[in-house]
C-alpha cells in the first residue's frame, strides 16, 4: 500500500463503498475462507492476469469489498427490503491518470441473498377484475405458487465516475445500469424490471459519511500493526442511496402476457422521484500490500501470494 497514493485509494474505496450498495440481491455464491484480516476479500480475483501483471509502480492491483446486512428498494409502489450483500472486486490504478481497471471475481462481483416482494404475486397483481388475473389470484393458495423474488442484476458497465463526490454526501459517485429479475412459477424465468436496452440508471450517493480506520496485518492475515506486508482501509458505518432515477415498465412476465398486470399494481413506469434505493450500515474494505517507501514492485504477483498464504 503506497503512502504517497492514499488519497486516490480512499476516495476509490468510498466509491465502491456505493457501488456494493446499490447491488443488493443477486445469487449467492461460495467463496473461499481466509484467515484474520483477509476474510473480506474471500472472492478477490488475485490470479486475474490483469491484476497479476500489476508491477506496484505504473498500475497497482488492490482488492475491495463492500458489504451489508439490510436495506431496501422502492420502485413505484413496491417497496423491497434487501438482505446480506456482498460486492467484490480486483482494481487496478494507473499511473498515467487513465480511469481505473475493474476485474471481476469469476462468478460474478455481486453476490447476496434474494429479496422477497412483500405479499407475492399476491401483492404484485391482485386483486384484479380482468379475468385472466383474477383467474391467476384464485390459485395462488399455494405459497410456492405467490413467492416472488427479486434479483438485481448488472445491465451494461458502470460509468460517470466522480472521485470528488466519494469524499463528500449528496452527489452522485457513478452511474449504475441495472436490470430487477422477477422469479415466480406463473411469471416465468424471463420476468424483468428493465432491460440492458432500458436500464435502470442508479446514481449512488453517500448519505451519511462513513468512519476510516487503516490497519496492517501479515501476509496471512495476522494482525501486525508494526510490521505487517498487507494494509487494508476499512470504512464503516455509511449509510448509502439514491432517489433520483427513473424506473421502466416489466416485460418478459408470463411470457409478456401478464407486463400490464405488474406494472399496473406496481407503478410503473416510475418516473425520477418516485423510486429510492437505500442501504444500511455499509462496511468497506480496501487493500493492497503495504510499502511506507511508496514503492510496491511486483505487487500484483505479492498481493496472489499474499491471498493464497492465507486460504484456511
Amino acid at each position: 500500500m503506497r503512502s504517497a497514493s492514499n488519497r486516490t485509494r480512499v476516495g476509490l474505496l468510498a466509491a465502491f463503498t456505493a457501488f456494493g450498495a446499490v447491488f443488493s440481491t443477486g445469487s449467492a455464491a461460495a467463496a473461499t475462507q481466509l484467515n484474520g484480516d483477509w476474510a473480506p476479500f474471500d472472492r478477490c480475483p488475485v490470479d486475474a492476469p490483469a491484476m497479476l501483471a500489476a508491477d506496484g509502480v505504473n498500475d497497482i492491483a488492490t482488492c475491495i469489498s463492500s458489504a451489508s446486512l439490510t436495506g431496501s428498494i422502492t420502485l413505484g409502489k413496491s417497496k423491497v427490503p434487501t438482505g446480506d450483500s456482498d460486492l467484490q472486486l480486483g482494481v487496478i490504478q494507473h499511473g498515467d491518470g487513465s480511469p481505473a481497471s475493474l476485474v471481476a471475481p469469476p462468478e460474478g462481483a455481486l453476490v447476496a441473498d434474494p429479496a422477497d416482494i412483500p405479499g407475492g404475486l399476491l401483492g404484485l397483481m391482485c386483486p384484479s377484475g380482468i379475468p385472466v388475473v383474477s383467474g391467476i389470484c384464485r390459485q395462488l393458495t399455494d405459497s410456492t405458487l405467490n413467492r416472488v423474488t427479486a434479483t438485481i442484476e448488472p445491465a451494461g458497465a458502470p460509468r460517470d465516475f466522480n472521485m470528488v463526490a466519494a469524499f463528500s454526501t449528496g452527489e452522485p459517485i457513478l452511474t449504475i445500469p441495472v436490470r430487477i429479475h422477477l422469479k415466480n412459477p406463473l411469471l416465468g424465468d424471463k420476468c424483468y424490471i428493465g432491460t440492458t436496452a432500458n436500464p435502470v440508471l442508479l446514481k449512488p450517493q453517500n448519505v451519511t459519511a462513513p468512519t476510516l480506520s487503516l490497519q496492517r496485518f501479515a501476509a496471512d492475515g495476522t494482525r501486525d500493526e508494526e510490521a505487517g506486508e498487507m494494509g487494508r482501509y476499512t470504512f464503516d458505518g455509511a449509510d448509502q442511496g439514491d432517489a433520483a432515477f427513473a424506473v421502466p415498465g416489466a416485460s418478459g412476465c408470463g411470457a409478456g402476457l401478464l407486463d400490464w398486470a405488474v406494472n399496473l399494481k406496481t407503478g410503473l413506469p416510475s418516473a425520477s422521484g418516485k423510486n429510492s434505493v437505500t442501504l444500511n450500515d455499509t462496511s468497506t474494505y480496501f487493500g493492497s500490500p503495504y510499502d511506507p517507501a511508496g514503492l510496491a514492485p511486483n505487487e500484483g504477483r505479492k498481493l496472489s501470494q499474499f491471498w493464497h498464504s492465507a486460504v484456511r
